[in-house]
């Protein structure tokens, strides 16, 4: 089944620009639409009872530099096609993108994946796994190429 709608995950990250050409070509390939999202992650994670959005830990979040940079790569995308939103969310990575995949319908998730093993993984991780666990739609991790 083709996809109409693709979530893809930013991060800014090496890995993020190579999976970035991926959820490109299949938005080209099935005319989908295209929406990006980048989440602002907040350490300790957060419950979802925490207060307002804006602020965690007590300190207040600047989301105007991501949304200049996440507005550069949409409009640069919007040359080649027609239907390309973006929203930056904060809190948990893995939460906020299954939320917005929901919220907006997506038929599939595009995200990059650092490929990390061993310690690393074990202390920081995985938000494409934890994604590719609880998502109940289709999700395409592109690893990168290191």
């Amino acid at each position: 089944m083709a996809p109409r709608k693709i979530l893809f995950c930013e991060d800014f990250s090496k890995n993020s620009e190579i999976a970035r050409k991926w959820a490109l070509e299949y938005a080209r390939a099935f005319d989908a639409a295209l929406v990006f999202v980048h989440v602002v992650g907040t350490w300790p994670p957060r419950s979802p009872k925490s207060k307002d959005e804006e602020e965690y830990n007590g300190c207040p979040t600047s989301r105007e530099p991501v949304n200049v940079d996440l507005e550069e790569l949409v409009a640069e995308f919007r040359r080649d096609l027609v239907k390309v939103t973006a929203c930056t969310k904060v809190g948990s990575p893995a939460d906020e993108i299954l939320r917005v995949a929901q919220e907006e319908g997506v038929d599939l998730i595009v995200m990059g994946t650092h490929g990390w093993t061993g310690i690393r993984y074990k202390l920081l991780g995985s938000v494409a796994e934890d994604v590719l666990r609880r998502s109940k739609i289709s999700v395409l991790v592109v690893r990168s190429s290191h």
